[in-house]
């Protein structure tokens, strides 16, 4: 996905102030298993995805529990490193090869200050990251795990047949005994 789809996605800028985005937006790359970010620490850069998938997870003593996949056009960012300046909570591991859009934060503060309609595009995408948060915690908390995985199928078909089961697993919050059960129920 190009950036130019990807600004507009969040929200529709004037083209010369889509140009002063473009122009603090470098690509990078990074190989598959590559740790992009590491909780507890403070994150400087926000990502658009142009091709690839990555998971956020938490480590506990135990395991790591996968809570979020992104895929081509999605945002990958720490919100407690881009609102506050502190340490993040989660860490980011890139499950494929990833082409990303990377822009400094402290760049995108500056457009903020120099344009309002970058400004207002900020806060459609802090809104945007908001509702998604939002509906990830709803899942959570009232949803089965056959419910989950179901609205996964409907939402990102495409995770199952690029992310490994046990990851899934972690996102679902059950074991990959249960995921395969659920997984025969349904056929």
């Amino acid at each position: 996905m190009n950036i130019d789809e990807i600004i507009d996605s969040i929200f529709t800028l004037p083209t010369s102030s889509q140009e002063k985005l473009k122009n603090h937006i470098t690509e990078v790359y990074h190989p598959k298993g590559y740790c992009l970010m590491q909780a507890d620490k403070i994150i400087s850069h926000v990502y658009f995805i142009k091709k690839g998938i990555v998971r956020a997870y938490a480590s506990t003593q135990d395991n790591d529990i996968t809570f979020w996949f992104g895929s081509e056009g999605e945002t990958i960012i720490s919100m407690k490193s881009y609102v506050e300046d502190k340490p993040g909570y989660e860490s980011i591991e890139l499950l494929e090869d990833c082409e990303l859009y990377q822009l400094e934060t402290e760049n995108l503060r500056k457009l903020f200050n120099e344009d309002i309609y970058i400004a207002n595009w900020g806060r459609k995408f802090a809104e945007r990251e908001l509702v998604k948060t939002e509906e990830l915690i709803i899942s959570r908390q009232f949803k089965t795990s056959t419910e989950r995985y179901k609205d996964l199928i409907r939402d990102k078909p495409n995770l199952l047949r690029r992310v490994q089961l046990g990851h899934i697993a972690s996102y679902l919050g059950i074991t990959q005994v249960s995921l395969s059960r659920i997984r025969a129920d349904i056929k």
